[in-house]
């Protein structure tokens, strides 16, 4: 690669790797104006010599890779401020929408809520985890949020298992329909049947727009979460994604339940 190629990733490094050093070089308490004139030192020095660092940079191409990591924790540190106070503006809606299926202790003093989708591979790897939790877990509070991103087969497994809840059989449902490894229309309903649903009051229930509004509402829940992918799991005050083992979750919930003791 020719030297003259390297200058724009060499500067855009340096100034990302001096301005990230300098951050960490403050506390929380350090003088904005004072990091602020730092930073406009370094940057105008970059400008007026811009040799030296590309230079520099060409003898130690890693530090092109430790800023670039530099940014990317930074990044990620912010991110998860974000999401805890997003997780904490939006408490009601997490666990306390009436419209939420609800299983296990409906007073358990932690609660775990599951984002996910009945044609997620994902997601049903994951079913035995929720089982576990709800079995050996007396004192926990499982809320289920229908999150389809996987289509219309999808969406009408979601808008069924919600139909399901008003006739009382929600988790039966669930379980099933989480079990089933290729869902189709005909599935869902056959599946149903199986667990004693109704089958007219399901599909008029299925119809009632009160249920495509809840479901367009955790869609936007989800995405002011940052979710975009399922499972997801929002346990105390922790977004968890993808697939947990039974023992994670168990240290999740221990983990939770002591912040909130703490509390």
């Amino acid at each position: 690669m020719k030297r003259t190629l390297w200058r724009p990733l060499a500067v855009l490094a340096v100034m990302t790797l001096a301005f990230a050093t300098v951050a960490e070089a403050h506390d929380d308490h350090a003088d904005p104006l004072d990091r602020a004139a730092v930073e406009r030192i370094v940057h105008e020095y970059m400008q007026k010599n811009p040799d030296i660092f590309v230079n520099y940079l060409l003898d130690n191409p890693e530090i092109v890779e430790a800023a670039l990591m530099s940014l990317r924790e930074k990044r990620e540190a912010e991110e998860r401020v974000r999401v805890q106070a997003a997780i904490r503006d939006n408490g009601k809606a997490l666990r306390a929408h009436p419209m939420s299926p609800v299983s296990g202790n409906p007073d358990g003093d932690v609660t775990v809520v599951e984002f996910f989708d009945y044609q997620c591979g994902y997601c049903k790897r994951a079913l035995k985890t929720m089982e576990d939790l709800l079995e050996t877990d007396a004192n926990v509070r499982v809320v289920w949020k229908e999150f389809p991103i996987l289509g219309e087969v999808s969406r009408a497994a979601a808008r069924a298992a919600m139909a399901a809840d008003r006739q009382g059989l929600y988790l039966a449902f669930h379980l099933e329909l989480m079990r089933e490894p290729e869902l189709t229309i005909d599935k869902i309903f056959e599946i149903a049947g199986k667990v004693g649903l109704d089958a007219e009051r399901l599909l008029r229930d299925m119809a009632e727009p009160e249920i495509e509004s809840y479901i367009g509402e955790t869609r936007a829940l989800a995405q002011e979460l940052g979710i975009n992918g399922t499972p997801a799991f929002v346990i105390g005050g922790e977004l968890v994604g993808g697939v947990i083992g039974s023992k994670e979750m168990q240290d999740l919930v221990a983990r939770a339940r002591e912040t909130a003791g703490k509390g």
